[in-house]
């Protein structure tokens, strides 16, 4: 099976910092993969990296395309680039109000997807956005309020509505639960999980939270100072780290 996604050694500086290392590794269909680490392990500097939001020093990102096959992303033009962000690729940040548009309505939000990959129709643009708030737990009577009307856990599944409706083959995620109380993180990790099997999704989903990713992610990779120190089946790492800086990320989980 050809991989979706193949990162070959991914490398980027801040001047004399390393922010990640010659990271590689593939990513295949329907796969999802977790990187966890502390702050400044490189993570979410590798997440940019692979998602284009981010120029690396080195490497390159081999994305499986529908209509070209595996293609350097890196070396795509810029309108290519854009159309697979809009189409095959999502993104969902942290916080929330950086991927939405918090001066339309939640409709808006959804609708606004589904017009940059050329729906015109109004009816179903809104018959659309009305069917994934429902599938995001999201009433059908709030689809004309606006976002800034919502709740912290209402504005990320928001969010993931916005990203999903194209179907996109590929969703990078950047601490999805963070800053969100735990029975809202529960509810929303359930959520991410049941769409993620529903619609066969791949995902790279960067968290410091190890019960996300035990929940979500089929493989592990732990980064610290910017390398990845361990990698592989998750509940393996978990259960058996072998490298001594997972083993106190999990036994700090443990002793909490």
């Amino acid at each position: 099976m050809t991989p979706l996604l193949q990162a070959r050694g991914l490398t980027k500086h801040y001047g004399a910092r390393l922010g990640c290392g010659n990271v590689s590794f593939d990513l295949y269909p329907g796969e999802v993969m977790g990187i966890v680490g502390e702050s400044g392990s490189g993570k979410s500097t590798l997440l940019s990296c692979l998602a284009g939001h981010l120029s690396p020093d080195a490497g390159e990102v081999i994305f499986d395309t529908r209509d070209h096959g595996p293609q350097d992303v890196l070396r795509m033009s810029e309108p290519a680039r854009r159309m697979l962000g809009r189409t095959d690729w999502a993104f969902v940040h942290q916080n929330a109000r950086d991927g939405l548009r918090m001066g339309v309505s939640a409709g808006a939000n959804v609708g606004e997807r589904l017009m940059a990959v050329g729906a015109r129709h109004y009816g179903d643009i809104r018959e659309q956005a009305t069917d994934w708030l429902g599938r995001v737990e999201i009433a059908a009577d709030r689809i004309d309020d606006r976002p800034r009307a919502f709740s912290g856990g209402m504005q990320q599944r928001l969010q993931i509505a916005r990203n999903l409706v194209t179907g996109p083959r590929l969703v990078f995620m950047d601490e999805p639960t963070g800053g969100l109380d735990v029975s809202v993180q529960a509810r929303l990790l359930d959520l991410l999980r049941g769409l993620v099997r529903e619609m066969g999704l791949s995902a790279i989903v960067v968290t410091h939270d190890l019960a996300v990713v035990r929940l979500l992610a089929d493989r592990l990779m732990v980064m610290k100072g910017g390398a990845v120190v361990e990698a592989g089946l998750t509940d393996q790492v978990l259960d058996d780290p072998q490298h001594g800086y997972t083993q106190l990320l999990v036994s700090s989980v443990l002793q909490v």
